[in-house]
């Protein structure tokens, strides 16, 4: 995932709450009609298995997250993407036991995320994190609870393996990034909340991720 969630995480001390935030809560609970857009950096594709098995490999995490809550992480992630309608399962990788055939690893790797807080690699069937980069969040900003950006991560690495290729160009979904560095910028219902909540983005998909999920994988739409 971008690095430039660690910008947005390092301000997040300091902001946001209160009646700013419905309208980035109605966003995340809906999808409307003519709000599925993307950067046009990817064309979706059904997913890459169905069912999906992620297989988590604990060594290389940092200290500070452990196995059990990876776990939890991995497993809410994939609860979320279970609404696009393609069935997903959370492992985790013990001793010397064998990796089951066709799954994806999820791994703490610096080769594999290549300077991101994580990577998704659908070739290699591999989700890498990054522990440098959730080390200088931690040094940077200590009081952030890093478990959120971790959340972020993983659900927005798990969604290219659901089939989202393309990232959203809405900036609250989860598959989103905020700008392509060319002066473009991700929409938003009401563009006022991007001052005021630093983290707009969601940890989880959205309605719209799911819309489009859904769409990838030849399933009919959810309504509003």
């Amino acid at each position: 995932m971008r690095s430039e969630l660690l910008a947005l995480a390092l301000a997040l001390s300091c902001c946001g709450a209160g009646a700013a935030e419905s309208v980035r809560d109605q966003e995340i609970a809906e999808c409307r009609p003519g709000e599925i857009a993307t950067w046009a950096d990817g064309r979706d594709r059904a997913a890459l298995s169905n069912p999906l098995l992620f297989v988590y490999w604990h060594a290389g995490a940092p200290a500070w997250f452990s196995s059990a809550q990876l776990m939890a992480v991995l497993k809410r992630a994939s609860r979320a993407w279970g609404d696009c309608g393609v069935k997903s399962q959370v492992i985790a990788l013990v001793g010397n036991a064998e990796l089951p055939p066709g799954a994806v690893v999820v791994q703490w790797s610096e080769e594999g995320s290549k300077g991101n807080f994580g990577l998704a690699n659908l070739g290699q069937r591999t989700l890498a994190l990054s522990p440098a980069m959730f080390q200088l969040l931690r040094t940077r900003n200590p009081s952030y609870p890093a478990e959120q950006t971790l959340q972020m991560v993983v659900s927005h690495e798990m969604g290219h393996f659901f089939g989202l290729m393309a990232h959203s160009r809405r900036c609250v979904d989860v598959t989103s990034y905020y700008n392509d560095g060319k002066g473009g910028s991700c929409y938003a219902r009401d563009l006022s909340q991007l001052k005021s909540v630093v983290e707009y983005r969601s940890i989880l998909p959205t309605a719209c991720d799911i819309q489009r999920c859904r769409i990838a994988n030849g399933l009919p739409g959810k309504t509003p």
